[in-house]
């Protein structure tokens, strides 16, 4: 019994010291917590795929584009796509109502309305579903155009991108060129719902472009 008054004060200095150290350890895990779902909410509202999707940007609002500079194709190209960006009309109108990612069924749909329809090389019918048919449709055509082999991009080219890309394996189609940025439109990208959005970006060094189609026979 002489040494509890002694022992008494020092337990219990060391549970508070114990209940210190889990009520830091507490609020810090809360705090990067919080920290990291405030980012993660943001990045997934104010863009689909971060703040600088692409090292660009996301476009609220459908550019200008100067047509008397177009072709009649590439005007019919851009008509169609101002319209199903202020629609918003969703997957089942692109897809044929197949529930399937519709990034590639968007940009069929949207040529086939401006007079350039594709063919599938499979089936035939004017809507390619996937990415890598795309391509085939493309090279096919003699109309695909590597990137990074010094072609610029026009009006109406479809952007084909990897898996390895921040869109992964995806589809859009270019509206607006100017010096080394390109601005593109395309399904599928509205974040975790989908929607039409415009993505304005460089295309030297980004990562996971794999190549352009290039509008009609030119």
């Amino acid at each position: 019994m002489t040494g509890e008054p002694e022992r008494r004060p020092r337990t219990r200095r060391r549970r508070r010291m114990l209940v210190g150290v889990v009520a830091l350890v507490v609020i810090s895990a809360l705090s990067v917590g919080g920290l990291f779902g405030v980012r993660w909410w943001q990045h997934r509202h104010e863009e689909p795929y971060g703040p600088r999707a692409m090292d660009g940007h996301l476009l609220h609002d459908f550019p200008d584009v100067d047509s008397t500079a177009l072709s009649s194709e590439q005007s019919k190209v851009v008509d169609v796509l101002r319209q199903q960006f202020d629609e918003q009309s969703g997957r089942d109108k692109y897809s044929e109502g197949i529930a399937e990612p519709w990034c590639a069924d968007f940009v069929s749909w949207v040529m086939r309305e401006a007079e350039q329809p594709f063919s599938n090389p499979n089936s035939g019918s004017w809507r390619i579903p996937g990415v890598y048919t795309l391509e085939e449709y493309f090279r096919g055509q003699h109309r695909f155009e590597q990137a990074n082999n010094g072609y610029l991009p026009r009006v109406g080219d479809v952007v084909m991108y990897a898996d390895s890309s921040v869109f992964h394996q995806h589809t859009n189609i270019v509206i607006a060129v100017d010096s080394d940025t390109i601005t593109t439109v395309g399904g599928n990208e509205a974040g975790e719902s989908g929607g039409v959005a415009i993505h304005k970006f460089r295309p030297s060094g980004t990562s996971g472009l794999v190549g352009f189609g290039r509008l009609g026979t030119r």
